[in-house]
């Protein structure tokens, strides 16, 4: 808060001179009708019908800078308040883009899915190490030598055989490459055929290295995974909902402007309902397409106070048993996620008041 400085003297009957911390000047009238002028080259004329509560006032003046200098710096401060306001009707519209953003992605993280494995596929697959011939990246090292044809430049300097010898050395280099992608490709059908066995421990160790859920630790979401029958996984997941979704909506004035408010409680309550749906979906999808499941059990779980102890727990809000061809019929491009969960098994108590109730996750002996 900045501080002010106002003096007026009455210096003549009708005329009073005035200080303020920005400028002296002088006034003269009388009751009905005034004119000041002051030290920055502003004149004021009010007029007004004593006990109405009209007037007028009128302004005219400023200080009339003579120099191009003064001139030019005065264009420039406008500029600057021009641009300074071009920067914050710039800046309220990224806010604005960023929040719609975040809320459309909220929304669709079921869309995107990992890449199917075909595992039966993987375990027939052959390199040319298995039957004793050379690997692809030898043999294109040797034709790069074979069809060397030295430029005249290479002639003239005589360095042809400074890269003959460099792409013998490559020969060494490819060999190796072959080697290494020998070795990881015998590893990678090693897994194709425990895969195919269900081999517990090796659905564990493809889930740990490929990281299909990674991308969801951006929303702060936190798994579990557990398989006691190698056609069912089980999967539990914090879903974090006071990271991810927003407490407030923006959008833009009529003049541009950022308007930053309280998002309603129905609306906020909604997107987190479609936040969990879509991420259990997601989660089944990409656990369908690395492994051969037969079904994924999906539970959410957020933090909620429990008012009977007055502490915060974590409790399950929803459990869904996704069947992976009931799954693979979905439209996923224009399901509403929340509603498709009347496609599967499920235990949900959701109320567009109140939220999430806390339920109790399916057993698995009874699926």
């Amino acid at each position: 808060m900045g501080f002010g400085f106002r003096k007026s003297f009455k210096i003549a009957p009708g005329v009073r001179f005035n200080v303020s911390h920005r400028s002296v000047g002088a006034s003269v009238g009388v009751k009905g009708l005034r004119y000041s002028v002051n030290s920055r080259g502003q004149s004021r004329t009010t007029a007004s019908i004593p006990g109405t509560g009209l007037s007028y006032t009128s302004t005219s003046g400023g200080r009339s800078y003579k120099s191009a200098a003064y001139n030019q710096r005065q264009k420039l401060l406008r500029e600057q308040k021009e641009i300074m306001k071009q920067e914050e009707l710039q800046r309220a519209k990224y806010e604005v883009d960023m929040f719609n953003n975040q809320i459309e992605v909220i929304k669709s993280i079921h869309k995107e899915c990992d890449e199917h494995i075909d595992w039966q596929k993987i375990s027939l697959y052959k390199h040319p190490y298995h039957i004793d011939e050379k690997g692809q990246n030898e043999l294109n090292a040797i034709n790069n030598l074979t069809n060397f044809k030295p430029s005249f430049t290479q002639k003239l300097f005589k360095s042809a055989e400074k890269e003959k010898q460099k792409l013998r050395d490559e020969i060494n280099i490819a060999i190796e490459q072959d080697k290494q992608e020998f070795e990881e490709m015998t590893r990678t059908i090693k897994i194709a055929h425990k895969v195919m066995k269900q081999d517990v421990d090796t659905y564990f160790q493809v889930i740990d290295e490929l990281s299909p859920l990674d991308d969801l630790l951006d929303f702060g979401s936190g798994f579990e995974f557990f398989i006691e029958d190698p056609n069912i996984l089980e999967v539990d997941f914090i879903v974090n909902s006071k990271d991810v979704i927003p407490s407030k909506q923006k959008s833009l004035t009529k003049t541009g402007k950022l308007s930053e408010k309280d998002m309603p409680k129905t609306k906020y309550l909604d997107i987190f309902q479609d936040y969990v749906c879509s991420c259990a979906i997601r989660i089944a999808r990409d656990m369908f397409a690395i492994l051969p499941f037969k079904s994924v059990v999906v539970n959410a779980m957020d933090e909620q106070l429990n008012t009977a102890t007055g502490q915060i727990e974590i409790v399950t809000v929803l459990s869904v048993k996704f069947d992976k061809n009931v799954l693979n019929t979905l439209n996923f491009d224009a399901i509403d996620c929340s509603d498709s969960m009347i496609n599967f098994e499920h235990n949900m108590d959701f109320k567009k008041t109140k939220g999430f109730k806390p339920i109790e996750k399916l057993q698995l002996m009874q699926l």
